[in-house]
């Protein structure tokens, strides 16, 4: 599937290829940290198929709770997430939120499970506006 997303700003933009099968939401505690919410959802890209199309991002090098090398890639303006590499030359792990077509893609499951926040699961009952309340 192709795909092209961005910041909030519009400073950074891009374009992939991605596998929508392969979307998955992360519930460690350094994607809780670092979207400063209960996780963070991905689509993975090859690095071939991933093309900046303007801007510049930022990035940010940690260890991973796996304990690999991860470059988490932001816009130095808005600090929006736009998506992280390893070493290793896998996958990139674009970040949905920055993603246009976000609407057409469904996670396919979920990892780090042992960090996930307890009410996670149970979100479907509470009340739903369309707007602010």
């Amino acid at each position: 599937m192709h795909i092209t997303g961005g910041c909030h700003c519009g400073a950074i933009r891009y374009q992939a290829e991605i596998d929508p099968e392969r979307v998955s939401i992360c519930h460690c505690t350094d994607c809780q940290r670092l979207t400063g919410s209960a996780y963070r959802v991905t689509a993975p890209a090859r690095p071939a198929s991933f093309n900046l199309i303007a801007g510049e991002p930022r990035a940010y090098t940690k260890y991973g709770d796996s304990g690999g090398l991860s470059r988490q890639f932001f816009c130095p303006n808005c600090g929006s997430p736009l998506y992280r590499t390893n070493d290793s030359g896998g996958a990139i792990g674009i970040r949905l939120g920055g993603i246009d077509q976000r609407q057409d893609l469904t996670p396919k499951k979920q990892i780090w499970c042992r960090s996930a926040l307890p009410w996670v699961k149970s979100i479907e009952s509470l009340p739903r506006f369309d707007g602010e309340d």
